[in-house]
């Protein structure tokens, strides 16, 4: 029993609009037309268990909360958990933990290593998205801000990159992959950032904080399929390895 019905006020006419940003493997539009990745496929599944309709709708980074604090959405892509977002928007249980890598020139001709490698260079300018966190990350390993440059969308930076608008864009490591699994004659490569610099951070679905039913609703349904079987097989068919999905079902109970 969900607690919701096609009469909620989170879900007229039974529909979860989902809005997501094209950001594989977490989502993205195929060739086919079609929206996919990790992240919708687990909130298509689900809204099919609540008997809900799925709609995705893509937007910008910049837009996905104040979207879902102004109703134009149900529910958001995944995104990193923090204590600014968190008095925003309610999060539902953590659906992936990531680690933070820097996209650069292929063979890395600057040879960073990482965030402290990189602001070690007085001439590197480093791109990054509108309000993700890993501007701030990059000011805290001592990157300056006249040295960050914003970019409203993946494509957006990685091209800056690739023209050498900028040095390098900090993100998460597994959505620079997915960006090159696309398009693997990109002169771009992958940096991982070290741990030590930026621990791996959890990740989850962001609904209004008017929502609470179903955000309960949403967190018990991901109990049963986060581990299962099932998502194993989708996590992997997108580049996740089993030990990702242990390390985000130590949290399950949290």
């Amino acid at each position: 029993m969900t607690g919701l019905s096609r009469h909620d006020p989170a879900t007229p006419d039974g529909v979860v609009i989902f809005a997501f940003l094209q950001e594989p493997p977490f989502c993205f539009t195929d060739a086919s037309g079609a929206v996919t990745g990790c992240d919708v496929e687990l909130a298509r599944a689900v809204c099919d268990r609540l008997g809900l309709r799925f709609r995705p709708v893509e937007t910008e980074f910049a837009a996905l909360l104040p979207g879902l604090i102004d109703g134009r959405w149900t529910m958001t892509t995944g995104l990193f958990v923090s204590e600014e977002r968190s008095r925003l928007v309610d999060f539902t249980r953590p659906v992936w933990a990531l680690a933070d890598g820097l996209l650069v020139a292929r063979d890395n001709p600057l040879g960073f290593a990482g965030y402290r490698s990189f602001a070690e260079d007085s001439g590197a300018l480093l791109g990054v998205i509108t309000d993700q966190v890993q501007g701030m990350t990059a000011l805290g390993n001592g990157i300056p801000a006249s040295r960050i440059k914003t970019f409203a969308t993946q494509a957006d930076v990685a091209d800056a990159v690739a023209t050498g608008r900028v040095h390098a864009y900090a993100s998460v490591a597994m959505a620079h992959r997915g960006y090159l699994a696309r398009l693997p004659d990109a002169p771009l490569a992958v940096v991982d950032v070290p741990s030590s610099e930026k621990a791996p951070a959890f990740g989850a679905f962001a609904l209004s904080k008017a929502d609470a039913t179903l955000r309960e609703a949403v967190d018990a349904h991901l109990g049963d399929l986060l581990g299962s079987g099932w998502h194993r097989g989708i996590m992997a068919r997108y580049g996740f390895s089993d030990r990702d999905i242990e390390h985000v079902l130590a949290t399950k109970r949290r």
